[in-house]
This record gives C-alpha cells, structure tokens and sequence, in this order.
C-alpha cells in the first residue's frame, strides 16, 4: 500500500515546528553566544517559518523533506 503524498508532506509539516525551534535556537547562540537573552524571540519565528516553507516547498520529494526534518529533530534531542 502506498502512502498519499499529502500525508507525508503534513508529517514533514508538523516535524518543521520542532526542527525551526532547534534552528533558531542554535542560530541565536551562534550569534550571540551561550548568554542568548531575548535573541531567539527573533530567531526561533524565522527559522520555523524558514522550515515549514521547507517543508511545503517542491525542493525534494515529500519523504526527503520528512527525513531530513525527522533526522534534524532527533539530532537537536539528543545533542541539545
């Protein structure tokens, strides 16, 4: 049986939420260092934004797009 696009490209949708939160984070300590402040109200939005545009966009097929949010999740879990 095969899975309906639009059901992995929803998945991939929902896993952009923690995966931008994770971007946003790592790009306000990039940029500010470990003392971030109020820094990621500015970076978490553009990142999760950035990562469901990802995630809708045509840049890959709909399991592509699932496995890279999926495996940069679970990285930012366990080294985060």
């Amino acid at each position: 049986m095969r899975v309906p696009s639009w059901i992995i490209v929803a998945a991939a949708v929902i896993m952009a939420v923690p995966f931008g939160w994770g971007v946003g984070v790592a790009a306000a300590m990039l940029a500010a260092g470990r003392d971030v402040g109020v820094l990621p109200v500015a970076t978490i939005p553009v990142a999760t934004i950035g990562s469901v545009v990802f995630a809708l966009s045509s840049a890959a097929t709909p399991l592509i797009r699932l496995a890279v949010l999926s495996v940069g999740t679970a990285l930012f879990l366990v080294f985060g």
